[in-house]
């Protein structure tokens, strides 16, 4: 085991201990979990990281609130982790002192993740930090935007071209789909971002990218097999009534990268939209992608996020908080009354 010689005795972290909302507590190394607590990911934790950063992303938000389904307290959430490793196994791939970080993989749900001033992981489950990124620029991509990431990139391999149409991004403006927003109109798309009643939210949503906005209200309702050809893709983190309305409306040949069930996990639908447009729709999971997948999407669209002067738009200094206000910031954001990206400094 290679160790660094800066080790902490005890650091601050956020513990949900039962069904109430989660407390700050002070822990020591030993408390941490020595083995994957994630059932499909069974094996050591050879890895121990100094944790810089974390985010605040709905599930952690259910997890701070002990209202996450299935957990199995104690547990620290935080599903996003950037920080710096301290102890490394004799097979792992990172050295101790470098800058590591790790979306998805269970932590934070399953196992103990990033709301702690340490964190204890399977090597394979970290990535090295890219050279493009500082650690508060992961921080504020974190988990929504990495998934962000797979689902533009799942639009482009399917051969959808900024001149076929404008695409739709839906759930905005939630992480994912206002980190999407910021990516197609970077890439050259033109972006119709999905808006509240009135269209809440449309100063943030254009600052983003957006050029134009759609009524969510209009995308409720029984759905029909076929609509107007309106988009060349979309990526949808709302699932549900949402994306069985959204699928009638793609042009031919395009794709739609769905990611989430904000709006209900039934899908309401018929084969039209497939077999009579030749639309795809791509199923994308960010949870347990394999690692070289994360590389290449951080690769592609990593510099491009942290050199494009949008970032601090999802989260500014006035977004970056410490473990306290995790707590009350995880109640707002179940009643939805939160917008961009909320960084957790640990050590505040």
């Amino acid at each position: 085991m290679r160790i660094s010689p800066r080790l902490l005795s005890s650091f601050p972290a956020l513990v949900t201990r039962g069904k109430a909302p989660a407390t700050v507590e002070t822990l020591t190394r030993s408390d941490l979990p020595s083995a994957s607590t994630v059932k499909s990911q069974p094996g050591e934790c050879d890895l121990l990281v100094k944790v810089e950063y974390s985010t605040l992303n709905y599930k952690d938000a259910l997890v701070v609130s002990g209202k996450y389904p299935g957990m199995k307290p104690p547990m620290v959430g935080g599903i996003d982790l950037v920080g710096s490793v301290l102890e490394a196994g004799p097979d792992s791939q990172h050295k101790v002192g470098s800058s590591v970080l790790c979306n998805g993989w269970g932590i934070g749900t399953d196992h103990w993740g990033g709301f702690a001033g340490e964190a204890r992981l399977r090597s394979s489950w970290a990535i090295p930090l890219p050279a493009d990124l500082k650690a508060s620029q992961a921080a504020q991509i974190g988990t929504a935007g990495y998934t962000a990431m797979l689902c533009v990139d799942a639009v482009v391999r399917a051969g959808v071209e900024p001149g076929a149409g404008p695409v739709l991004v839906s759930g905005t403006p939630g992480g994912v789909g206002s980190v999407a927003t910021v990516l197609l109109s970077q890439l050259g798309y033109s972006v119709t971002a999905v808006a509240g009643p009135g269209g809440s939210h449309a100063d943030f949503l254009k600052e983003l990218g957006a050029s134009e906005l759609l009524d969510r209200d209009t995308l409720q309702g029984e759905p029909r097999p076929l609509g107007k050809e309106l988009y060349a893709g979309c990526v949808d983190s709302a699932g549900g009534n949402v994306l069985a309305n959204i699928l009638p409306l793609i042009k031919h040949s395009g794709a739609v990268a769905a990611c989430g069930l904000a709006a209900g996990m039934p899908l309401h639908t018929t084969v039209a939209p497939f077999i009579l447009r030749g639309v795809t729709l791509a199923g994308v999971d960010s949870v347990f992608m394999p690692v070289n997948r994360r590389l290449e999407v951080y690769a592609k669209y990593g510099a491009l996020l942290a050199s494009c002067g949008k970032l601090d738009l999802l989260a500014g200094s006035d977004k970056e908080v410490g473990l306290a206000a995790v707590i009350d910031l995880s109640k707002e954001m179940l009643k939805g009354n939160i917008t961009g990206r909320y960084v957790v400094d640990v050590s505040r």
